[in-house]
């Protein structure tokens, strides 16, 4: 399956680069992460509790960049397990626009793979459920990056130098792009 999203990030390109690199900001925005660790150059870890309708897992993923062309795009190709609940995996075209001199545009195209209970679920409960995180995660990401040291704190500039990525945000947006009927 493929599909396709966008995001306007409320500051300048180079500033949300760097902010979808800073990993501690990332695991204070995503909801229920429990940890985000980098493992390998452009390879990541974290494990995150979601519910979806009556469905609660523990899931736990892997994430590497690919195709890097910092501050404009990269490739996500990730792997989720949530057990019993189910798995997702995929591939993300990340593409940053600068949209004036205070905005960014991030645009994705995503195809992906979602099976198990997560699968079986029904789409209505799987899209709020997937929409209230996003939602709430680029609620907080915007909000900690037009608040004081958002994205320019030494955890971030440390993860710029690394090449870390803003994937969660990407895989909730995604989630809730897959479930939503048109």
């Amino acid at each position: 399956m493929e599909l396709n999203g966008e995001q306007i990030l409320p500051v300048g390109q180079q500033r949300a680069w760097t902010a979808l690199n800073d990993i501690e900001l990332l695991r204070l925005c995503v909801p229920g992460c429990e940890s985000m660790t980098r493992t390998a150059d452009d390879t990541y870890e974290a494990t995150v509790n979601a519910a979806i309708g009556p469905v609660k897992a523990r899931f736990h993923g892997t994430f590497a960049l690919t195709d890097i062309q910092a501050p404009d795009s990269y490739t996500l190709r990730f792997d989720g397990n949530g057990g019993a609940t189910g798995f997702v995996r995929g591939q993300a075209r990340v593409v940053l626009q600068a949209d004036g001199a205070d905005r960014t545009r991030l645009r994705y195209v995503t195809s992906a793979q979602v099976g198990g209970k997560l699968a079986q679920i029904g789409s209505r409960l799987v899209d709020a459920a997937a929409g209230a995180m996003s939602e709430k995660f680029f609620a907080a990401f915007s909000q900690q990056l037009t608040s004081a040291g958002g994205a320019e704190g030494a955890a971030g500039k440390a993860a710029a130098a690394h090449g870390g990525l803003g994937w969660w945000g990407l895989l909730w947006a995604f989630l809730r792009r897959l479930f939503v009927k048109r």
